[in-house]
Order: structure tokens, then sequence, then C-alpha cells
């Protein structure tokens, strides 16, 4: 959506590896609920091309929303089970407005391969989904979330964050890895994870949630083994913030993995 970070440069990076990129850039109306921060989402333009043009992409897609949406009332594309847990739960008509852009946006350009963040695992595993269903011609792969010095996962919402809040926001990640590490100590009790998640969670003003779901379906799984996203959501401050981590847990060995075939872990 814009206000580039090193995090989305990386993601054009990945993606000059597969073929000629087109970036897209675009702040998209239907998955802010009212009251959300669309009004105050940071935009330049001119700064993201300045970012982007070292690295050379074929293209900038960066449409206006009267070139997206014809009106208010138009065709949409509603995901599946998987947009109803987590921040779907939370965010009413947030997928609704993400699966239709993306569709859009797909069917314009016509990519092979599309490349998202993983920082925004839910959306990449509902995107997946939408994808798969629709029989639409693209394969997508998410690329790892790339993080501050001290942790905080980079997003274009850290902006908001100044002074104290800034430092609060290191809760999200540091909580993730003490889940690893009790998972790497041998706990596979789903709710003592999700407990302990909470618990790290202090300096938050307000957790949406902490949970352990299974990859790829979202669903809560009975043990904490094979694929896990271990997902948070909590607001501190200004900012609402998301972060997670993607593991592979086995009896002996817990590792870090990606959400979709062909993702580098």
């Amino acid at each position: 959506m814009g206000a580039l970070h090193a995090g989305h440069l990386s993601l054009v990076e990945k993606a000059a590896e597969l073929g000629p990129v087109v970036v897209s850039i675009f702040v998209n109306p239907t998955q802010f609920a009212p009251g959300e921060d669309f009004g105050r989402y940071p935009r330049d333009l001119e700064r993201d091309l300045d970012l982007l043009r070292p690295l050379a992409p074929a293209a900038v897609f960066a449409p206006q929303v009267s070139q997206m949406y014809a009106g208010p009332d138009g065709t949409a594309v509603e995901p599946g089970p998987r947009a109803a847990v987590l921040c779907g739960a939370r965010r009413p008509g947030h997928f609704r407005g993400v699966a239709t852009v993306v569709v859009k946006l797909l069917n314009l350009v016509g990519p092979a391969v599309a490349v998202f963040g993983r920082k925004d695992a839910q959306q990449c595993l509902v995107l997946d989904e939408v994808v798969r269903d629709l029989a639409l011609p693209v394969r997508l792969v998410d690329a790892p979330t790339l993080r501050e010095p001290d942790g905080l996962a980079m997003s274009s919402r850290n902006r908001y964050l100044e002074g104290d809040d800034r430092r609060r926001a290191t809760c999200l990640s540091r909580a993730l890895q003490a889940a690893r590490r009790e998972l790497e100590a041998g706990e596979r009790a789903v709710a003592a994870l999700e407990d302990l998640l909470a618990l790290h969670l202090a300096d938050a003003d307000v957790v949406e949630y902490a949970e352990v779901r299974r990859v790829p379906d979202l669903d809560r799984p009975q043990r904490a083994e094979g694929r896990l996203l271990l997902a948070i959501a909590a607001r501190v401050g200004p900012a609402r913030l998301i972060d997670n981590l993607v593991l592979d847990v086995g009896p002996r060995e817990v590792r870090a993995a990606a959400l979709l075939e062909g993702g580098q872990p």
C-alpha cells in the first residue's frame, strides 16, 4: 500500500529473482472499516518511487481509487473460511476488501508469480485460497518478515510510534520468541503457549489476539505439532500492530518455515 520500507524492497528483490517485476502501490479503501486509519495512512508516492528506482522494476502500477472501483456497490470477492478468524474476526469486511483488490490487480497485471510478505501471514493464506478456488493462473510466494535491530517487525504503521510507544511495541516479537523457546523446550500444549504469549504482551495497551493456528487452514490445533502459525495482533499507542512466526514443530526439532509452497523459510 505504499509508505515503502526495507521489508517491501526485499519483496521486490525476491520477485526480481523470478523475472521482470511490476510493483503495485495502492491504498485500498475497501479493506479499511469506518474509524480505522485510511485517512491518515502514510502516503508519499514520490519517496516510494525514489526507493524503487535503484531496484529498476519493469513498471510501477499506482492507480487512483476511481480506476479500481466504479462505485461503492460493485462486484466483490468473498473469501473462504481462512478469512473468518484472527484479523478477520476483528475487522469485518477487511479480507473481502483485500481479496477483491488483489484479484483486480492480478487480472490487470497478469503476473505468473505474486510475492507477499509473511508478516501479513493470514492475508497470504486467504489469498492462496482465493487463487486456488478461482483457478487464477498465478503462483503466490511468501517472503520472510524483515525486522528492526530490536526485533520489531517492519511496518508502514511503525511511523505512528514515538518514544515509549516505540519501545513497548517490541513486546510482540519478544512474546513470539518466548513461545518459540518454550516449543524448543518441549511444550506442546496450545493453551500453555497462548498463555505465555499473553503474559509477554503486558506492555501492549490492548491485545486483540495471541493464538496458535494450524497452517494452511488456520484451524485450532489440538496440540502444537506440525506447521503452525503463532499470531499476535495488539494495539500500542496509536498503532494496531500484527506479528507472527511460522514454525515446523517436530518431536525433537523446531525450525522456521514458509507459509506457501516455494516460500523461503
